[in-house]
């Protein structure tokens, strides 16, 4: 069974483009082209993906992006945007989206994307029972969710298999072309800033600090090292 994607861009000339690129390739392609009709295609039926443009009419894409990972869905999530700045990306990520891409973009580069999300690892079986304590933080590694002082921690999808990745490599310095490889399943090192923008908004999630982290720290020209138990 082909993959099935949902598309929503309110560009018809974008759409038309994407769509039916993503066609040639294979996919099952539906189109949304508002927030609204987004949000209701998305959680009432089972596509494999969806690629959510932020500038829409009647509720953008970060709402659609919250409100669907607030329904529980775990659907790897796309964003496009046309905005450059990195807070807007960080948002993005921090309401749940799997990855970004800025436009105008390459296509080649899109399917690359639309690949190497359709084949992302599941969270590993292998993950211990118990809750993992990172700092104030608790973590249910099976059930990939977090609880701090009794209130719910959302993370994305990606968010998770990339703490988890970390949890199993502690004191490890990992490049960020080890971190696509492993966690994203990207062939080569050519989205290196994907990494950064998910580190920065994991660390919103479980550092007291993110001017100076603690469990996640950046080693300069090399990649990132996790300390779960970092000096005083």
């Amino acid at each position: 069974m082909h993959a099935s994607i949902l598309l929503v861009e309110d560009e018809a000339a974008l759409r038309l483009t994407v769509g039916d690129r993503l066609r040639s390739e294979g996919y099952a392609v539906e189109y949304a082209v508002n927030g609204d009709e987004a949000y209701e295609m998305a959680v009432t039926r089972g596509f494999d993906l969806v690629i959510l443009d932020i500038m829409l009419p009647r509720r953008d894409g970060f709402t659609v992006c919250r409100d669907i990972r607030q329904a529980g869905l775990i659907t790897p999530l796309l964003m496009l945007t046309a905005r450059g700045q990195v807070n807007d990306k960080v948002k993005g990520l921090k309401l749940g989206a799997d990855d970004y891409l800025t436009k105008p973009f390459d296509v080649q580069e899109l399917m690359a994307r639309t690949e190497a999300l359709l084949r992302r690892a599941p969270i590993r079986s292998a993950a211990k029972d118990e809750p993992y304590q990172l700092g104030d933080l608790r973590l249910d590694l099976r059930g990939t969710e977090g609880t701090r002082n009794g209130e719910r921690v959302l993370f994305s999808a990606r968010e998770f298999q990339l703490l988890q990745y970390f949890i199993e490599h502690p004191g490890v310095t990992l490049s960020r072309e080890d971190l696509l490889r492993e966690v994203w399943g990207y062939r080569g090192g050519t989205f290196s800033r994907t990494v950064d923008v998910h580190i920065a908004s994991l660390r919103q999630k479980i550092e007291d600090d993110v001017k100076q982290p603690r469990f996640i720290v950046t080693m300069n020209r090399l990649g990132y090292k996790f300390r779960p138990d970092p000096p005083e």
